[in-house]
């Protein structure tokens, strides 16, 4: 089941001023540094180019699999018209029974060409069905260019993507609980096949969790990595990096070290007041309706401003949006918060008494 992107409370915009940083030299023809949570970009070079990415495509393979199957552990026969694809394989066989899982860690660890087929058939019926899958997910995402031919990267005119569009996709992988299990499982058993990822990262990259190699001799070695420290994830992508391991390396750490996550705001937070007409009470606290960061560099300063949808009055019920807060840096708003009217034990937002009304609870206290 597909995961939606949207935060409980939260809506984070992407716009936000980029950095510049010079980590990778003259590696990689594309290469994008992105927070997972917040889609800002803290490092690029030319990451809306259209590249071959290679095996990179099998991200969107498993998701959109993922995504659409009921049950990841139904039983799929490999049909013979499955077989063939060049390079990368599991080596399936006509007729043998495996479950989609076990094709998706072929697929995504292994790299399996014949995985991703496999896939692909299974899911919908012939290749060409599911690449059509393939591609509205990739608009849905907002992936504007990029084109996919086959489910596995394969050399083709019409399959390319770019580093920011990669990014992206990572994003989704990274929110689909079991699709980011398996990019950031290191080796597995399944049956009598035994799988060992291919990204060396895992091992070497503190905090990495995943996510996908790719390599044609006329793509190059692709790369998309992810990494998690204190609370905060990076994703990477390198298109043509003839020295991928590295260069992730360098730019995780210098994301992580020059943007760290801050928090903006904390669930429950008070963070204004509101006049509330005909109330007992003149003001009424409002708060965020979750919790929400966003990645700072050390000079940066946010400046928060609310603006309110309506003007309340009496009698008002907690937790009633009020309006929201923004969070402008450089003049682009980077966050939005909803803004509730208190729900905490106490607050009392009522109409007030009118004048019998408040003669006669008079009399009752003297009496």
């Amino acid at each position: 089941m597909r995961k939606m992107t949207a935060a409980l409370a939260a809506v984070l915009l992407l716009a936000a001023a980029c950095p510049t940083a010079h980590a990778v030299g003259d590696n990689a023809s594309c290469a994008i540094l992105m927070d997972a949570e917040s889609g800002r970009v803290l490092y690029e070079h030319n990451i809306h180019q259209p590249r071959l990415i290679a095996s990179i495509t099998k991200l969107m393979t498993a998701l959109v699999a993922v995504e659409e199957a009921e049950d990841l552990d139904q039983v799929v026969t490999v049909k013979g018209e499955w077989l063939g694809s060049e390079g990368s394989s599991i080596y399936l066989k006509a007729g043998e029974e495996i479950t989609l899982r076990g094709l998706l860690y072929g697929l995504l660890l292994q790299s399996g060409n014949d995985a991703a087929m496999a896939v692909a058939c299974h899911t919908a019926g012939n290749e060409a069905d599911f690449v059509a899958r393939m591609n509205r997910r990739a608009v849905e995402l907002g992936m504007k260019d990029s084109s996919f031919a086959n489910p596995s990267g394969l050399n083709d005119d019409s399959h390319y993507s770019t580093a920011y569009d990669m990014a992206l996709l990572a994003r989704a992988c990274l929110e689909n609980d079991a699709v980011a299990e398996i990019c950031a499982t290191r080796s597995i058993t399944i049956g009598a096949r035994t799988f060992v990822n291919h990204n060396k990262l895992l091992w070497s990259c503190p905090g990495c969790v995943g996510m996908k190699t790719g390599f044609t001799e006329k793509a190059g070695r692709t790369l998309v990595s992810a990494a998690r420290r204190e609370g905060q994830t990076l994703i990477c992508v390198t298109l043509n990096d003839g020295d991928d391991w590295n260069d992730h390396k360098k730019l995780l750490d210098y994301g992580f070290q020059a943007y760290p996550r801050q928090a903006l705001c904390r669930e429950g937070e008070v963070l204004g007041a509101v006049a509330v007409g005909g109330s007992l009470i003149p003001t009424m606290a409002v708060e965020a309706q979750g919790e929400l960061g966003y990645p700072l560099a050390e000079s940066e300063k946010p400046v928060m401003e609310i603006e309110l949808l309506r003007s309340p009055s009496a009698p008002l019920d907690p937790l009633v949006q009020l309006g929201e807060a923004r969070w402008l840096l450089d003049g682009r708003v980077i966050a939005r918060m909803p803004l509730m009217s208190q729900g905490s034990a106490g607050v009392d937002v009522r109409e007030p008494l009118n004048f019998w009304q408040r003669l006669w609870s008079g009399l009752r206290g003297r009496a």
